[in-house]
């Protein structure tokens, strides 16, 4: 079960297409959840094979209403990426699928484009089965056929020492639980806030709680792009900037690397790795994943992350 916002038809995506149409020939059930528009520019063509042989693939809110096979809302977008390998295994976090990840592949080298710099994460245990649920509800909120019947639970096994949790977000909810948490987290925090964001133009409130936990001590750092996809939301992110560093927050820009990661640690011991980014459009229009990961020992590889960034920003 494989949902994505982009899916590109380039190197990498006919890659994972070619694995993908592989295992469903060999009765493997794929079933594959696309956004509609992040993978507007993307060919029909690419996912033929893969229907051809089985595999089930779903539009997510496609731009032409007329394709919507139940509710349609051309704002809410499926940004989550996530891959789950027999109801044991699953992969989450900001990395689409697409060239722009591989910094040496033929087609980066000839446009001479930066790669992307990005985190996800491979989880194993119980949580995968709630993983699994969020899948299954976008297959059914979009109206996706049956699906052929599959172990999609199998008995939960204990598969570390990590506490973890998953919170998936939609549009439709009430509040963003995934917001709701962060900001929890922070107003928390007692000796660090470590936040790697790609987008990030914090509404009035999550900038107050970065400001409030400055003020009463907490070493707050941002690294944050310092080039973009998205001009519009990193001017509108730069325009927070004065506040922020006036109430004692610390702000670098990731340099050699269009930044898409979103990652948080908190007193080194709290993290967050996912697909939600600090902007009004994640946390109010898109549907999101992100996992909470609580312990020292998966902290410990988040701030060696942080640290590499930090040497490569300004």
């Amino acid at each position: 079960n494989m949902e994505t916002y982009i899916l590109d038809d380039d190197e990498v995506g006919q890659r994972f297409m070619q694995a993908l149409t592989a295992r469903q020939t060999r009765g493997v059930q794929v079933n594959l959840i696309r956004d509609g528009m992040g993978t507007m520019g993307t060919p029909a063509a690419l996912f033929a094979p893969l229907l051809a042989s089985g595999g089930q693939v779903l539009v997510f809110n496609p731009p032409n209403p007329l394709l919507a096979r139940k509710t349609w809302e051309l704002n809410q977008r499926d940004h989550r990426k996530l891959l789950i390998v027999d109801g044991r295994t699953a992969f989450l976090g900001g990395v689409n699928i697409s060239n722009v990840y591989s910094g040496g592949s033929a087609q980066r080298r000839a446009t001479d484009k930066p790669a992307w710099r990005d985190t996800h994460l491979q989880l194993q245990g119980p949580v995968v089965a709630e993983v699994q649920k969020l899948f299954l509800a976008a297959w059914a909120s979009q109206g996706g056929p049956a699906l052929t019947p599959r172990d999609w639970f199998p008995a939960p096994q204990r598969a570390g020492q990590q506490v973890v949790r998953a919170i998936g977000s939609s549009p439709d909810e009430p509040f963003t639980a995934i917001y709701a948490t962060l900001l929890s987290a922070i107003a928390s925090a007692q000796t660090s806030i470590q936040i790697t964001v790609a987008y990030f133009a914090p509404d009035p409130r999550l900038q107050a709680a970065l400001q409030s936990a400055a003020a009463r001590g907490v070493a707050v750092t941002l690294i944050l792009p310092g080039q973009t996809d998205s001009w519009l939301v990193f001017h509108a992110g730069r325009a927070r900037y004065t506040a922020l560093l006036e109430a004692g927050v610390r702000i670098v820009e990731r340099q050699g690397a269009v930044l898409h990661a979103k990652t948080a640690l908190i007193d080194g011991v709290w993290s967050t790795v996912g697909s939600t980014n600090l902007d009004w459009r994640s946390l109010v229009h898109n549907h999101e994943l992100n996992a909470v990961v609580l312990g020292p020992d998966f902290g410990q590889q988040v701030q060696a992350m942080f640290d590499k960034d930090l040497t490569r920003s300004t």
